[in-house]
């Protein structure tokens, strides 16, 4: 019995000599939170953007649409109404489109921006922790053998 009392005791000091520190894993997850945020926020505004342009790509149409379906004076009015309508369509959907390009663009942009960002940060926390450790396990050996 006496032996398991020692084994215990020394498994005991040897993780005493070994102490865990979690403020490397609290600062990594800290980084991930901030980089989630950051590509949350990217999303929103992209979002949001998106649905100011078809917002408004809708309200723009509707209204050709009210002005192409009032009462004309001639039969030919409608034919010219239409084709005005159709020609607009398009010149309506290049520009949304180029709008919505734009959108895509800068999200891309913004969010690899953030991923170097966060692949540095994460790469600093790693090699912090990293020297974090081999100091205290250095710490621990010597006065484990010191002893």
């Amino acid at each position: 019995m006496a032996k398991t009392d020692d084994f215990t005791k020394m498994m005991k000091d040897m993780m005493g000599n070994f102490p865990l520190d979690l403020s490397a894993m609290q600062e990594s997850f800290k980084t991930q939170a901030s980089f989630a945020e950051k590509l949350s926020k990217v999303a929103i505004e992209a979002a949001e953007k998106s649905t100011e342009l078809s917002s408004k790509w809708t309200k723009d149409t509707l209204s050709k649409v009210a002005e192409m379906t009032a009462v004309k004076e001639e039969p030919s009015d409608y034919t010219k109404a239409m084709t005005e309508f159709a020609s607009v369509q398009a010149e309506m959907a290049a520009e949304n489109m180029a709008a919505f390009a734009e959108v895509a663009k800068k999200v891309q942009m913004e969010t690899i921006e953030l991923v170097m960002a966060a692949g540095k940060d994460m790469g600093e926390d790693m090699t912090a922790a990293a020297k974090k450790a081999t100091d205290e396990m250095t710490k621990a050996a010597k006065k484990a053998t010191a002893k």
